[in-house]
């Protein structure tokens, strides 16, 4: 599990050398790119030989008839010699350029498959035009187009790219992104990053964000619709929160209340987890029913939360996220743990550190209160989806997220506040705008703390069973 699977993913991402490259002829023989990145729960995520550093997407959005058309232009590079490439995208295409010439393609559901022969090493410019209703495509079990005629939030996980833009959509490939969204000029348009520029023609605006550092597919987003901006400068960065007008006054006054505090809980997490990644930070509350957040780079979206300590506890869990998740994104969804049980022990940890129980008394709670019989602790928490079917739902199942947290913080207890925070420090500056997986995670621990974890992680998240109740495992 561990080695020989990392590797299996590097280099279906692309990332070692072929063997392959020479002269036009050897690579215009060579074999398609892989419909698939390599990972073992979604097979046909994300796409081999390539790699892509830039995408720059104009889309158009028409409110009335749900219907999304544009182009976007994608710099990549070959990581091995190809006779052609695909892309993971819904929408129907028209027309695909590579470096400026009409490439041949074919569409197959998910599938963008390009006729265009590359070189190892080789870099291109793809142009990619399409048109279509977002809203009547589904993939791996989801439909992931959230809208009505007044507001549309492009935000979803572990898969949202495909319904607005073809990109290789999976963590190991990130990329910078920049985005020009048209709509009707009475309309905002908020993204990831920064506003770098509207412009308004017959009743249009085009409004144009930009994030500087690269990203994960599915963490880009747009959200269109009438909104409340607020925004600011805190910690030497800038802030931008918005929240839409679709809500109450009441509710919208809430939740603007709500979004405000992104500043100071982002300077509480420095202080816990180390320097913020990003040059910008914020958040957006929609108005759609969407039912959960979602920590999309630099401005997670939230549906509305009231002003229970809930929604504060949320808001912490997102921006945890910036750092585990963003930052430091899985190296496969078998490792999808170390976004969430990050994430929930944060937010159990703002509950420690503003009047709360503390993440042991709440871990120890959680343990004695869920018996072992019951299915929360049937299942491993680094690998969730064992079957490799239908790995939506158990990637995000509840066990992932509060075992993961109560792993966290029954590691804090086996190995001490201060190697604890070493290895949080650590991490995150290892892995910093990388991928990072739980073998990883494991062998830095143990370097940290100096101990053998070897039965405390298999009681923790390679077992399908209730860790004992000991010291080895945090808990006696």
């Amino acid at each position: 599990m561990t080695r020989r699977r990392v590797l299996a993913l590097t280099v279906a991402a692309g990332l070692a050398v072929s063997s392959l490259a020479g002269s036009p002829a050897s690579y215009a023989a060579a074999p398609h790119g892989a419909p698939g990145i390599g990972d073992p729960y979604f097979p046909l995520d994300g796409n081999g030989g390539i790699d892509v550093q830039s995408y720059d997407i104009h889309d158009r959005y028409r409110f009335a008839s749900g219907r999304l058309s544009g182009w976007t232009a994608l710099r990549l590079t070959a990581t091995e010699a190809l006779s052609g490439f695909d892309l993971d995208f819904l929408l129907p295409v028209s027309r695909v350029e590579v470096d400026g010439h009409r490439a041949p393609f074919d569409q197959t559901h998910h599938e963008l498959s390009i006729d265009a022969p590359l070189a190892d090493g080789e870099s291109a410019r793809v142009v990619v035009r399409y048109a279509g209703a977002p809203g009547h495509y589904s993939y791996a079990g989801e439909s992931n187009w959230l809208a009505d005629r007044h507001e549309v939030v492009a935000m979803n996980q572990p898969h949202m790219a495909p319904w607005w833009f073809p990109a290789n959509d999976h963590p190991l490939d990130r990329s910078t992104v920049r985005m020009s969204i048209t709509v009707p000029k009475q309309k905002q348009v908020v993204g990831n990053g920064r506003q770098v520029g509207r412009t308004v023609r017959r009743g249009l605006a085009t409004t144009t964000w930009e994030a500087g550092e690269p990203m994960v597919p599915y963490l880009a987003f747009f959200a269109a619709g009438s909104y409340e901006i607020a925004r600011g400068h805190a910690g030497g960065r800038p802030w931008y929160v918005a929240v839409s007008k679709g809500l109450g006054t009441t509710s919208r006054q809430v939740a603007m209340g709500l979004m405000k505090q992104t500043p100071t809980l982002l300077h509480w997490l420095e202080g816990v987890i180390g320097d913020y990644p990003f040059a910008e930070a914020g958040g957006l509350t929609t108005a759609l029913p969407v039912g959960f957040a979602l920590e999309n780079q630099t401005r997670p979206t939230y549906p509305f939360m009231g002003d229970s300590p809930g929604a504060v506890r949320t808001v912490a869990h997102e921006l945890a996220h910036q750092w585990f998740g963003d930052s430091v994104a899985v190296r496969g969804w078998t490792d999808i743990w170390l976004n969430e049980g990050w994430a929930t022990y944060f937010e159990n940890f703002y509950t420690e550190t503003h009047g709360g129980p503390t993440t042991d008394e709440l871990m120890r709670d959680e343990y004695g209160d869920i018996p072992a019989g019951d299915a929360f602790w049937n299942h491993e928490v680094a690998d969730p989806c064992p079957d490799h079917e239908d790995c939506v739902g158990p990637i995000f199942a509840s066990f992932v997220y509060d075992r993961g947290g109560m792993a966290l913080a029954a590691l804090r207890n086996r190995i001490g506040d201060q190697h604890f925070s070493e290895l949080i420090h650590q991490w995150v500056t290892d892995h910093q705008g990388g991928n990072g997986d739980t073998t990883e995670f494991e062998t830095l621990a143990e370097s940290v703390s100096g101990a053998d974890l070897t039965g405390f992680f298999d009681a923790w998240l390679h077992s399908d069973s209730k860790p004992a109740d000991t010291a080895a495992n945090g808990l006696g």
